[in-house]
């Protein structure tokens, strides 16, 4: 798919695995990106599209409900697997969250080497991350 479509990448299309996200700034150049792209299988003129994880609308770029869901209702990590799972997630939604870096902070210094040992600073940033 990036092949096919690779003129138009990053400019006004997106390609992940089997979806095609065209995106335009106005509905007569999104009509002219459309026939470009001249797709059969589509959605046209909805107002809010769930993709990758994120909802897509007139209003902007927001967090999928249910994956915010996944974050508050997360257990604290016991193993470092789990703390992995756990950055992963909200690190790819990093752009939502105000000071990521720095909330996340106490939980990368338990990525080092025989340096997971879960302390009262850790919950903490755990939990803040979570709010």
């Amino acid at each position: 798919m990036n092949q096919v479509f690779k003129l138009f990448l990053q400019r006004f299309v997106l390609v992940f695995f089997d979806d095609i996200l065209v995106y335009s700034t106005t509905e007569e150049e999104h009509c002219h990106h459309l026939r470009l792209v001249n797709l059969k299988k589509c959605i046209f003129g909805e107002e809010r599209i769930m993709s990758l994880g994120h909802i897509i609308s007139t209003d902007g770029v927001t967090m999928d409900v249910e994956k915010i869901t996944v974050v508050t209702s997360w257990p604290s990590p016991m193993t470092l697997r789990e703390l992995w799972g756990f950055l992963g997630l909200t690190g790819y939604y990093h752009r939502f969250i105000i000071g990521y870096g720095n909330l996340t902070w106490p939980l990368t210094q338990q990525l080092k080497c025989d340096a997971f040992h879960w302390s009262s600073d850790a919950e903490a940033a755990f939990q803040q991350l979570k709010e």
